[in-house]
């Protein structure tokens, strides 16, 4: 094995392989499969850390929860120390901080001089001693982990520059352009299945009062909390965007006029009985107003379709605010 990862083509095919994709878990999949190549055990896992910044499995071979305390100690501790962590026994290593259990192999993936992620072998099975790699054999795997981790680095990037194309800085919801990028591909969706596509538009009543009373952070908070309790009204098939400002909108796919006016009254009713800014001291109440529209109903076209749900919102802003207009064809 030694000299079979030490040769020039092993480390030419290994950075062709991980840079065929630039998907994280294409990357993942590979380093996966390499490990239990190398070491066959029943789980080898990739662990990284995604666009939330949390730990998360990106590819594996034989993981299941029953392995999830061994596998998330063993990353922990990968990852914090930047160096490998090879156990006889989880259970009675001190490195595991009294998680897991088994036999334990995890190769840190070290990119730049940064840890991206870990390779983590296990098996639930303690061992009579720990897997031993010789210093020749331990400075060949390193160097073939290196391309991989670089790839798997490179990967994360773009996938977070993607994400942050279509998504708001400050509520962390989708922004206004990737809201256009759907409505537009749901639309044409609808129209040939001749199934009813709803959107929401709302707005935040009296949001000016919160900057003008306490400040423009305190105004970003309260967004990012009005932001939070919107998206819990909505499934996960829905789309949550903050149009600007203190407005907000949803695309409800596959949803008529009825079931969209129950998301309202959903997001409506949470809205105001939420008490914003608690965890700064402060009782802040606000309200909404929210516009509803439906295609075909009243729209034909994703542009009317906003336009409508729009309009539906300010009629309910001029009436008296905080309740829903569903507009009508």
């Amino acid at each position: 094995m030694r000299a079979r990862l030490s040769t020039r083509d092993a480390l030419s095919q290994a950075i062709r392989d991980v840079n065929a994709s630039t998907e994280p878990v294409k990357v993942g999949e590979w380093l996966a499969r390499q490990g239990n190549a190398w070491f066959p055990a029943p789980c080898w896992a990739v662990v990284a850390r995604d666009n939330s910044d949390r730990l998360t499995v990106m590819a594996d071979t034989g993981f299941n929860p029953g392995l999830g305390p061994s596998l998330w100690a063993a990353a922990e501790w990968v990852m914090s120390h930047g160096t490998e962590l090879v156990t006889a026994d989880l259970a009675k290593d001190p490195r595991g901080g009294g998680r897991g259990q088994g036999t334990v192999m995890g190769l840190p993936l070290l990119c730049r001089g940064r840890v991206v992620g870990a390779l983590i072998g296990i098996d639930s099975q303690p061992s009579a001693l720990a897997p031993s790699l010789g210093a020749a054999l331990m400075l060949a795997v390193r160097g073939i982990l290196e391309p991989a981790a670089i790839a798997l680095d490179n990967a994360l990037a773009i996938e977070k520059a993607d994400a942050l194309s279509v998504t708001d800085d400050l509520t962390l919801l989708s922004n206004s352009r990737h809201l256009n990028e759907v409505l537009r591909r749901e639309t044409k969706r609808a129209m040939r299945s001749g199934r009813p596509l709803s959107m929401l538009f709302l707005d935040l009543d009296g949001f000016k009062q919160v900057n003008d009373s306490h400040g423009h952070l305190a105004g970003s908070k309260a967004l990012v909390e009005a932001g939070a309790v919107i998206r819990s009204c909505a499934r996960e098939t829905d789309v949550v965007a903050r149009f600007g400002g203190d407005e907000f909108a949803l695309i409800l796919p596959d949803t008529d006029p009825e079931g969209a006016r129950r998301v309202a009254e959903r997001i409506r009713d949470r809205v105001r009985s939420n008490i914003f800014l608690r965890s700064d001291g402060l009782t802040v109440r606000l309200t909404a107003s929210i516009g509803v529209a439906t295609l075909p109903d009243v729209a034909q076209t994703a542009e009317d379709l906003l336009r409508v749900a729009d309009t539906a919102m300010y009629k309910v802003k001029y009436e008296g605010k905080d309740g829903i207009h569903v507009a009508r064809s």
